[in-house]
C-alpha cells in the first residue's frame, strides 16, 4: 500500500492511496484519488476517483463541500462560445440533451467536470456505440439522426437545450446564461 501527497496541482490538492485491491479484478492495483478544486461561481467541490492499473475499472464521482439543495439548471447552446461553458456533474445528476437523449444517474454513472462540448461528445460516443452494435433498423436510424443533430450544433448551425437536474445539489452549469431553479417533484 503507498500514500502519494501531492502539493499544489493547478489549484487543487490531490491524495493517492495505491495498492489497493479491485473490486473487479481482485488484484492490489487500484488506485484511489482525491483533490479538491475551487470552481469559481460554484465553491470547492471534491472529486474522487479510483482506477485499477490491471483491468482498466474506473469510478469517479463530484460532490460539494458545503450541503446543497435539490438543482436544475437549463441552458441553452446557441452559439460556438456556448460550448465552453463548464459543466459540473455528479453520479446523482441526470443530463437531458435536447430530444436527442439523456445520461441516466445509476449504479454505473460517473461524476465528471467537463463543458458543453464534452456533454455532447459523451452523448454521441452513447449514439455512436448504438448506431454500430444495435440490429434494429429504426433504432440505428435514430441514432445517425441524433449524431447529425449534435454535430450541427458542435459546428454552430443549430441550438439545442440542455437540462441538468441533480437531487443532491451537486452539479451545475456555471453560466450567467444557465437558467438555475429547483427540480419539480
Amino acid at each position: 500500500m503507498t500514500i502519494k501527497e501531492k502539493k499544489e496541482e493547478k489549484g487543487s490538492d490531490v491524495s493517492e492511496l495505491g495498492g489497493q485491491k479491485c473490486p473487479v479484478c481482485g488484484k492490489n492495483t487500484l488506485t484511489l484519488r482525491e483533490s479538491a478544486r475551487d470552481v469559481p461561481y460554484f465553491g470547492t467541490v471534491l472529486l474522487f476517483s479510483m482506477t485499477c492499473s490491471n483491468c482498466r475499472y474506473h469510478k469517479a464521482d463530484v460532490e460539494m463541500v458545503d450541503v446543497n439543495e435539490p438543482v436544475k439548471f437549463s441552458f441553452k447552446v446557441e452559439k460556438p462560445e456556448d460550448l465552453n461553458v463548464r459543466v459540473i456533474k455528479s453520479s446523482s445528476a441526470k443530463v437531458r440533451i435536447g430530444r436527442v437523449g439523456s445520461i441516466e444517474p445509476g449504479i454505473a454513472s460517473n461524476g465528471y467536470v467537463t463543458n458543453i462540448e464534452g456533454l455532447l461528445n459523451r452523448m454521441k460516443h452513447q449514439l455512436e456505440v448504438i448506431k454500430d452494435s444495435d440490429t434494429e433498423k429504426e433504432n440505428v436510424k435514430k441514432a445517425r439522426n441524433h449524431i447529425k443533430k449534435i454535430n450541427r450544433v458542435l459546428w454552430g448551425s443549430e441550438t439545442i437545450n440542455i437540462v441538468l437536474e441533480d437531487p443532491d445539489g451537486n452539479s451545475g452549469i456555471i453560466s450567467d446564461k444557465a437558467e438555475k431553479s429547483k427540480p419539480k417533484k
